[in-house]
């Protein structure tokens, strides 16, 4: 018996100098809530990429370039140019054109020597159309790699750019704003290089009791872009330039300003305390509590007018076009505020609801997936509750082996927010997921060749595994020693994370027969 007490109390070091240093709750906490931060900011600048792709539509069918036009060869590789001036705004529409076809392009006219021409033209200051044509190129030229961007750079288009910002032809300065923006995204270093050249002071004279709706969302996105780097933060001097402008599109009515507000405010807060502080003094708090608590007009004269009874029969439709259609007017109920979920509880929606997420066609669940994120985000922890326990949880969980991975990270997003530290039943989610087999599914995702997903699949077992890991007592000696166990990312590949895992699990085994028999 002693020599088993030695052998319990040897376990209980070993687990505790082995995991001292790698422990430490401040630092999880601040970890948790930098992977959310990140894994969130993805997600939004995957959907800032997707704006930043210009297409071309001003060009005619007649224009359009063929594969075997010798015509296309010679806008590729500059001859067409020549130094005729009459060629000029040709051949910048017909590189618009080249540019829209596929992303090689951009490398062809960089490797064509081109650039120096394009920022030559936005000199032009007699020569609008032209001037128009090449911020066109060179904006669909930044919205490529970084090293597309700083090729740009590198040829002085920044200066001559924010110069056009103050252009009195409307459609040259609000393209102007997208290449500026554009370049903005792309980090700091280039962030900064737009600063030390006034470009600041010059997007901020652009916005005016006259400037078109339209104009100010771009002006919006572009400074949303202009906050959304660090390492190092915008400094604080530019920062006290944008609040008032920023304030200003705050109390605005358009959702899509809104949006990039919001997110310019919350860029503007992720930090030390003293970042936060300078928001709060501007006395926005008041504003943001408005947007939390607004109920969208449209939506609400549709559920006056008894879409909730209908929707129902709807999601059990023989059709999968009606069923998807249906999800689809679900999900953006559910985005609204509690209230209309629990109009959606009220109604019984959530049954059918559960039963296309089981055996619904994938169309169909694909949709349905986003009603249950939305409640996770927006509703209340009683709404939340009632989606686990009728079933939500479960089917959302076999759905993570479908091969949609935007699917499936709209999935570790909704269970990532039902295990949130917040909904103060972490531990109990975490062990529902395990029963219910979750944690073999997310474990394999650890594989999954999209990063942003295998990243959130381990950040999501890693957080379960300190849950589940975070009490000892019953199995050493002492009931009172509490042995916390952490397996840090940047310690550990995926496969040796899932090796410890099991090894913990075993000695957790070998400890509890031990400790029984004392």
């Amino acid at each position: 018996m002693g020599c088993t007490g030695c052998i319990t109390n040897e376990l209980a070091d070993w687990l505790k100098s082995s995991f001292r240093n790698s422990f430490n709750q401040k630092k999880l906490r601040e970890k948790r809530i930098a992977m959310c931060v990140k894994l969130r900011k993805d997600q939004k600048n995957e959907h800032i990429m997707k704006r930043r792709t210009i297409t071309l539509s001003s060009l005619s069918d007649k224009e359009a370039l063929s594969e075997d036009s010798p015509f296309k060869e010679q806008v590729r590789s500059g001859r067409y140019f020549l130094h005729v001036p009459r060629r000029y705004r040709q051949g910048c529409e017909q590189r618009q054109k080249l540019l829209s076809e596929r992303d090689s392009s951009i490398n062809e006219i960089i490797n064509a020597g081109l650039l120096s021409c394009f920022v030559a033209f936005l000199s032009m200051d007699d020569e609008p159309t032209l001037q128009f044509e090449a911020v066109w190129v060179l904006t669909n030229i930044t919205s490529g790699t970084s090293w597309h961007t700083k090729r740009v750079m590198d040829h002085g288009a920044v200066p001559a750019f924010i110069s056009l910002l103050s252009s009195p032809m409307l459609h040259i300065s609000e393209q102007a704003v997208w290449a500026v923006s554009n370049i903005a995204g792309d980090g700091p270093m280039y962030r900064d290089v737009l600063i030390a050249c006034n470009a600041i002071p010059a997007l901020l004279a652009c916005i005016s009791p006259d400037t078109p709706l339209d104009f100010l969302h771009n002006l919006a996105w572009t400074l949303s872009n202009l906050c959304r780097s660090k390492n190092p933060y915008l400094p604080g001097s530019v920062v006290q330039q944008m609040l008032p402008s920023l304030i200003m599109f705050l109390h605005l009515s358009d959702k899509n300003i809104l949006s990039q507000v919001c997110w310019a405010f919350c860029y503007l807060s992720d930090g030390e305390n003293n970042r936060i502080e300078v928001v709060l003094r501007t006395g926005i708090i008041p504003r943001l509590m408005e947007l939390l608590n607004h109920e969208d007009t449209y939506v609400m004269v549709v559920i006056d007018a008894g879409c909730l009874e209908v929707l129902p029969k709807l999601l059990r439709h023989s059709k999968s076009s009606v069923q998807k259609e249906a999800a689809w007017a679900l999900s953006n109920i559910a985005a609204g505020p509690s209230k209309q979920i629990q109009q959606l509880i009220n109604c019984g929606l959530f049954a059918p609801l559960v039963e296309l997420l089981r055996s619904g066609y994938f169309k169909s669940q694909r949709e349905a997936v986003w009603v249950v994120k939305n409640i996770t985000i927006r509703g209340t922890m009683d709404q939340m509750i009632f989606v686990i326990r009728i079933g939500a949880l479960e089917a959302i969980i076999r759905l993570l082996q479908v091969p949609d991975a935007k699917v499936v990270m709209v999935i570790l997003d909704t269970i990532n927010n039902l295990a949130a530290e917040k909904s103060g039943e972490t531990e109990g989610v975490c062990r529902l997921i395990k029963e219910l087999g979750g944690f073999a599914h997310i474990e394999m995702l650890q594989n999954h060749e999209n990063v942003v997903l295998r990243k959130a699949a381990s950040y999501l077992l890693d957080k379960c595994t300190e849950v589940s890991l975070i009490s000892w007592r019953p199995l050493l000696t002492n009931p009172k020693l509490p042995v916390k166990v952490k397996l840090h990312k940047s310690h550990f590949s995926c496969s040796m994370r899932s090796s410890l895992r099991l090894l913990i699990t075993q000695w957790r085994c070998f400890a509890f027969k031990l400790g029984s028999c004392l």
